[in-house]
């Protein structure tokens, strides 16, 4: 690839005049010189020196070929000789350029004290008969019409005196440049001015004197040496003369040509344009409640009692009279005012017993949703929630509102579990009010959210209530005590996950349709709400930690749902209302269903390239799951059991199990690893026959046993890996290096075809840390083309492998439910669906990916969640064009299913959204 690089260093407008030939001074001094006695020393010294050696010569800035090819010729006519090439070579003496270039080539000449002449030298000489002198056709650059300034000559006189090597004599250069291209061209025009450059880390014993950034960053400018842009080099070659020369540093390439005008544009504030849409769409509301907005306002009431007695009420109940006392409390609730907590705590009491009518059940829910709307903790002083805190727990044990929820819960699931017995077995109208006082808890936990939702609501003036209340907030207290606020995955919310579980067996299992209370569907809605609430309180102090405890919760989820119907996993899942919610479970559910089934995905970063690329093929692999498969229990992750022992060695033999199976070294390498980077076939075949075996574990650095056979050749390991159900991931990547890239680099040609004979063309369209695909690390054409044959075959293999009938519809169907609401939640949350607003932003980002690779748009950026963004556009692009879309099976596109039909239309959703990208343009 051409080297290109912009440094805008000069400030002035005014235009300059740059003589492109010296034809007619030429031809003038040329006259003088051989008229005449030599005059000046750098001709004398030229017309002796030419005669005893051979010039070499390079081109800069001429695109026309035949007036390359005569020059060429001229220079081998006179016995000189031509290097050709894009950068510059320290073997030339000369250099030919029509006019003063920002080419390297021009720039390390100079640095080098090479001569620098326009064409016109090569032709005169060639007319001639012998080389001329130099110093007439040195190129010059006028800024006005009687002066002229030579840009090279200084340092060429001063290299021809012996008074330097170079223009960078005695720099000892740290070289802090962040894209290879560029970092290696600054490093040739260094050394061509005699610098010594050190790559960053410099060793221990370097003196630096100069730090040469780009960019510049706190860590450049924290050695002890100056730190400079690399602009630096233009002035310090051309001194105060240098704001008279307004180029750029580029390359001779001229298939970059057409980029020049947009290499100009800042991708730093591209950066700073999208992250104010990121910090935008990460802080909008979730969970929006509109049914608060129809709340009478508690501080402006239509009627306020200003006085209550409620000694009868103490007195009716003493007496018995429940009914009669809760008439009376019915009565009394206005704003501002709040019945004795003991009397509602009675009054609960005694709906607990089983003999209260459904009458009184219904008048005391009403009692405490009018509490509720008369006087909301969220907007009064700290003695209501205190007030809320008594009222709301079992009124016979007291032990707080969480066990009260998990005793309304347990009843509800007719558990014995609760925290004293309750009447059973379960009577219809208790059921229905314990239901209720869940629904009423979450009303209640919604309104605390909803006071905290940034953009929904603002607090009465002159109310007295702070909006830090909300750290003392009810729904705090109820899930996480004052040690577990730093975790989502609290006790009380793992109980409450568990409790889920089992709510949602109990609405799929066969019971009456008047018995069906739908409790999963309010655990659920009590769930986002508290997760909502606890990430709102955290994510703008510490987002790595809300992403942690997102994480965290899902992969619980995912353990302990695994016995529990996919169909109801699902369905149970995509109906969670927090879209950041229903993103980390389904990603996590997705992924423990394809684990238990024999697929693993990889262990990359979610994004919507590695649902198009990694689980849409997965959907093939459950459409081919035998029906009635066992289901593997046990611990999930990304990779099935990592971090895990790979065999319960009491489930075995011991003479079964390798010797040293269990034992890690140094460098986190299993005796799988080890096993195939000596290429001990027998030992790999040995492991993998263990049952629980992670054919994906990976060492301290992330490398996994087939990236270690695919270094070293170990080709018969690689064979027998590949031939191990759950095959491999083959695009787990470290550092940019895939298994594919591993082999090809190390030259094994081998296991790379039989990598593509396995895994097909998709495996092609991996790119490393610089951006290359496996074929751009080939450089024989014939090498090529067997690549690209292995990956033929292994796409005619891969589509002979597709059966067209799905054996399993069911688990198919889940699977394609998870992943469209996978990625429609993904969507929602990275906000894809207009990529970025407004549209001059779009186009900026969409320019960018449509004329430069992601690494190159991206490089130098600093916040990972742009880069993500950026990431999924150009994936948006991709399927534009129609890549990726071929991942889906054919037996997944002929199935008629609801909810493969519904990802079929989310995918081609996706893919016209990212023609609407390029159409905008």
């Amino acid at each position: 690839m051409p080297v290109r690089e912009v440094e805008h260093i000069f400030g002035r407008s005014s235009q300059i005049l740059v003589q492109s030939t010296a034809h007619a001074v030429g031809r003038r001094c040329q006259r003088q010189c051989f008229g005449a006695p030599v005059r000046n020393w750098e001709d004398k010294e030229s017309s002796s020196v030419m005669a005893s050696f051979t010039p070499v010569f390079q081109i800069s800035g001429i695109k026309i070929q035949e007036k390359k090819r005569v020059l060429v010729h001229g220079i081998q006519q006179l016995g000189g000789k031509y290097i050709g090439g894009s950068v510059y070579q320290h073997g030339s003496t000369h250099l030919i350029i029509p006019q003063v270039l920002s080419s390297e080539k021009f720039l390390a000449a100079c640095a080098a004290g090479k001569w620098v002449v326009t064409p016109d030298y090569v032709l005169d000489s060639v007319k001639n008969g012998s080389w001329l002198a130099e110093g007439p056709y040195e190129v010059a650059i006028s800024t006005c019409s009687t002066s002229a300034f030579y840009p090279v000559r200084q340092w060429r006189e001063k290299v021809a005196r012996g008074k330097l090597t170079g223009a960078f004599q005695g720099w000892r250069v740290l070289l802090m440049v962040q894209e290879p291209t560029r970092r290696a061209m600054f490093k040739r025009l260094l050394k061509a001015g005699r610098a010594k450059v050190y790559p960053y880390p410099p060793p221990s014993h370097a003196s630096i004197t100069h730090v040469m950034a780009k960019p510049i960053t706190e860590d450049s400018i924290s050695h002890n040496a100056p730190c400079y842009p690399v602009s630096h080099i233009v002035q310090h070659l051309f001194g105060s003369k240098c704001v008279d020369m307004k180029f750029n540093i580029t390359d001779d390439h001229p298939a970059e040509t057409k980029k020049a005008n947009f290499v100009d544009v800042d991708f730093s504030k591209l950066e700073t344009e999208l992250r104010d849409y990121v910090i935008k769409q990460e802080g909008r509301p979730r969970l929006c409640f509109l049914e608060f907005l129809g709340y009478h306002d508690p501080y402006r009431p239509q009627s306020q009692a200003t006085e209550t007695d409620f000694s009868n009420v103490g007195s009716m109940i003493e007496c018995g009279l429940f009914i009669e006392a809760l008439d009376s409390i019915r009565s009394a609730v206005f704003p501002g005012l709040l019945p004795p907590a003991p009397y509602l705590v009675s009054l609960l009491e005694y709906a607990q017993q089983g003999n209260a009518t459904s009458v009184f059940l219904t008048n005391f829910q009403q009692v405490m949703y009018n509490l509720l709307v008369t006087n909301p903790p969220w907007l009064a002083p700290s003695t209501v929630k205190k007030y809320f805190a008594q009222v709301l727990q079992c009124p016979r044990c007291k032990t707080g509102l969480w066990p009260f929820l998990e005793t309304a819960i347990s009843y509800c699931l007719s558990s014995e579990f609760t925290c004293h017995p309750l009447p059973g077995p379960a009577l219809p109208t208790l059921l229905h009010f314990h239901s209720d006082l869940l629904g009423f808890v979450l009303k209640l936990f919604q309104g605390e959210l909803f006071s905290i939702t940034p953009g929904d609501f603002v607090l009465p003036e002159g109310t007295g209530v702070s909006q830090a209340s909300t750290s003392g907030s009810l729904l705090y207290g109820t899930f996480w005590t004052v040690w577990e606020r730093s975790t989502l995955l609290s006790r009380a919310v793992k109980q409450l996950t568990h409790l889920l579980v089992q709510a949602a067996i109990e609405d799929y299992t066969e019971r009456g349709e008047n018995q069906k209370l739908h409790l999963a569907d309010t655990l659920l809605d009590l769930l986002s709400v508290l997760v909502e609430f606890w990430c709102q309180q955290h994510f703008k102090l510490n987002q790595n930690l809300v992403e942690k405890g997102l994480k965290d919760f899902a992969e619980h989820f995912a353990v302990i749902s695994q016995d529990v119907s996919p169909v109801v996993v699902a369905e149970l899942v995509v109906r969670i209302r927090s879209t950041r919610l229903k993103l980390v479970m389904a990603d996590a559910t997705f992924r423990s269903l394809c684990c238990r089934n024999g697929f693993t995905v990889g262990d990359e970063r979610l994004s919507l390239k590695k649902m198009v690329l990694s689980y849409l093929p997965a959907l093939g692999s459950l459409a081919h799951s035998p029906t009635g498969a066992r289901l593997r229990t046990g611990p999930t992750s990304h990779s099935c059991s990592s971090r895990s022992p790979l065999v319960n060695e009491t489930s075995l033999e011991t003479e079964n199990i390798p010797r040293g199976l269990n034992r890690v070294n140094a460098a986190g390498e299993t005796l799988l690893h080890r096993a195939c980077k000596r290429n001990q076939v027998e030992t790999v075949l040995q492991i993998l026959a263990l049952p629980g075996t992670d054919v994906n574990v990976k060492d301290h650095v992330g490398w996994t046993p087939l990236h270690e056979a695919c270094n070293h050749g170990s080709t018969a390991c690689v064979e027998a890996l590949l031939r191990h159900q759950p095959a491999p991931v083959l695009n787990n990547q470290v550092g940019g290096i895939s298994p594919l890239h591993d082999a090809l680099l190390n030259g094994h040609m081998d296991i790379a075809k039989m990598l593509l004979e396995h895994a097909g063309s998709a495996l092609l369209q991996q790119t490393d840390g610089d951006g290359r695909t496996p074929l751009d690390l080939v450089s024989a054409t014939s090498e090529r083309e067997e690549l690209l044959h292995s990956a033929q075959v292994g796409d005619s293999d891969l589509r002979n492998r597709a059966v067209t009938q799905v054996l399993n519809l069911p688990l198919l169907e889940a699977g394609s439910s998870l992943l469209a609401h996978l990625i429609f939640s993904y969507q929602q949350e990275r906000g894809l669906f207009g990529c970025v607003q407004p549209r001059d932003k779009s186009h900026s980002l969409v320019r960018a990916l449509e004329a430069y690779s992601l690494q190159k748009v991206t490089l130098g950026w600093t916040d990972q969640r742009v880069v993500k963004l950026v990431e999924d556009a150009e994936t948006l692009l991709e399927l534009s064009r129609g890549r990726y879309l071929g991942q889906v099976s054919q037996a997944v596109k002929e199935c008629k299913g609801e909810n493969i039909q519904f990802l079929m239309e989310i995918l081609e959703d996706l893919k016209s959204r990212g023609e609407a990208l390029v159409a905008d343009l």
